[in-house]
C-alpha cells in the first residue's frame, strides 16, 4: 500500500524542489505533497514572516491529513520539523531528515554554521528592504551547488526567493521533539559540501538517537538535480 508524504524545502525554495520527485513518487505508487513557506512565493510580502508563522504554515498541513504520513525535510527545515512535530505527532508514521540542520534546544541556525557565512548573510538581511537574505549568486554555485552543471544551478537560481531571516536566526526549542516516539530515517546525500564533513550525520547522531540511515550519491540539491536517484533512496529510508 503506498504511502503519502509531506515534503518540507529549505530556507530560499518552495515545494518546487520536489516536483519532479513528486512525479516520481506517484509513479511508484504513492501520493506527495509540497507546500511552500509562508513568503517564500515570488511576490509575496516578507516583512512580518517569524519562525512560528513558518512553523505554523507545516502544522496546519499534518492536522489536515487524513491518515499518519511520511515528513520529510530538507535543509533548514529540519529544525521546522522538530518544532512542527510535537504540535501534530499522531499526524506522523516516519520522518526523513535529508541533509538536514538539527538543532540542540534553545539554539538557533546561525549557532551552528561557519561564523563568516552568518555574517555575510546577516549584512544582506540588513542591507534588504524587508528584513530577508536575498539569493546570493556566489552561495548558490559555490555553496550549495558545488560541482553541480550551470544549467542546473541557473534553474535552481531562477525559482529561489529571498529568504525571510526570522528563519535563521531565531532560537528553536527542540526538546519536545526528543520525547516523541516516532520511527526516523537520515537520507545522507553524501557529496554534499555545504557543510564541513561530517557536520550533517554529527548533527543527526546528536538530536535524533536511534535512525535508519540510507547513504546515496550526489550534494545538497539531490532531490533537483537527480530526482530518480533521490526517490530511490527515499523509498529505501522507509523500511
Amino acid at each position: 500500500m503506498g504511502k503519502h508524504f509531506v515534503l518540507v524545502h529549505g530556507a530560499w525554495h518552495g515545494g518546487w524542489v520536489f516536483d519532479e520527485a513528486i512525479k516520481l513518487l506517484e509513479s511508484a505508487g504513492h501520493t506527495a505533497e509540497a507546500p511552500t513557506y509562508p513568503g517564500n512565493s515570488p511576490g509575496e510580502e516578507r516583512g512580518g514572516i517569524t519562525f512560528d508563522i513558518i512553523v505554523d504554515a507545516v502544522v496546519d498541513v499534518l492536522r489536515k491529513q487524513a491518515e499518519p504520513v511520511v515528513l520529510v525535510g530538507h535543509s533548514s527545515a529540519g529544525f521546522v520539523l522538530q518544532a512542527a512535530a510535537p504540535q501534530a505527532a499522531d499526524k506522523i508514521e516516519r520522518m526523513v531528515f535529508y541533509n538536514t540542520f538539527l538543532l540542540p534546544d534553545g539554539k538557533a541556525q546561525f549557532d551552528l554554521v561557519p561564523p563568516e557565512a552568518a555574517e555575510g548573510l546577516s549584512m544582506a538581511a540588513k542591507a534588504s528592504p524587508d528584513n530577508s537574505v536575498p539569493v546570493i549568486p556566489e552561495f548558490i554555485r559555490d555553496t550549495l551547488m558545488t560541482g553541480d552543471s550551470q544549467t542546473d544551478q541557473d534553474a535552481v537560481m531562477e525559482k529561489c526567493v529571498p529568504q525571510p531571516f526570522a528563519l535563521f536566526t531565531t532560537p528553536v526549542k527542540t526538546a519536545p521533539f526528543r520525547a516523541l516516539d516516532i520511527p526516523v530515517s537520515v537520507l545522507f546525500c553524501k557529496d554534499d559540501t555545504s557543510l564541513p564533513p561530517g557536520a550533517y550525520l554529527g548533527m543527526a547522531q546528536a538530536e535524533l538517537g536511534e535512525f535508519n540511515l540510507v547513504k546515496i550519491d550526489g550534494g545538497h540539491e539531490t532531490v533537483f538535480t537527480n530526482p530518480e536517484g533521490w526517490v530511490k533512496g527515499l523509498i529505501q529510508a522507509i523500511p
